[in-house]
């Protein structure tokens, strides 16, 4: 029987750091379900859903992890901050995809708030975070949000209510249905 585990992973990132992450979950028995990871300012952050055979435990994980110690890497060593929870149920099928999944683009010029700002306008709406993405480039404060409105009564309203809310902010706000931002974005590797 298999057990699911969630690991929360940080660590200064560097070539080959996923490989070594991955390969420590593989030796145990580790199926990865589903992966998220960034980079940002040097430090790699990584969200897993493993499911391990039964007999995987989370102490057992951890120093397998932690194991991987120097890194491939002359003179450096691997440091990882490992978090590792077990749902008390198994969790089913990865997270089902929002009716009303939207993107939304904020751009203004830096200054404390911004993030705490738009999230709170957010959660005002009853609106749900499920991405965000930000960087800090010559000054201006770049945000990207995948959205889901679901919950929103009224899209036409809570348009009005963006717009009234990015004149009083002074942010540059952009929202468009997930759809129509992957079908403009979308680029072939042929």
């Amino acid at each position: 029987m298999a057990k699911h585990m969630v690991l929360s992973i940080l660590t200064k990132d560097r070539p080959g750091v996923v490989a070594d992450i991955t390969g420590a979950i593989f030796r145990l028995g580790g199926d990865l379900a589903d992966l998220k990871q960034s980079v940002l300012w040097g430090y790699l952050t990584m969200i897993l859903i493993v499911n391990f055979p039964d007999t995987v435990t989370k102490e057992a994980l951890i120093a397998e992890i932690a194991g991987l110690g120097p890194s491939a890497q002359v003179g450096e060593s691997a440091e990882f901050e490992v978090s590792v929870k077990e749902p008390p149920a198994p969790l089913t099928g990865g997270s089902p995809v929002p009716q009303e999944m939207y993107i939304m683009t904020a751009q203004a010029e830096n200054r404390g708030g911004l993030v705490y700002q738009v999230s709170g306008f957010c959660r005002e709406h009853g609106v749900n975070i499920l991405d965000l993405a930000t960087t800090l480039r010559d000054g201006r404060y770049t945000m990207a949000l995948q959205l889901d409105l679901t919950g929103v009564a009224s899209l036409a309203a809570f348009r009005r209510d963006l717009t009234a809310f990015a004149c009083e902010s002074g942010l540059s706000l952009t929202l468009q249905h997930s759809d129509l931002f992957q079908a403009t974005q979308d680029v072939s590797l042929n």
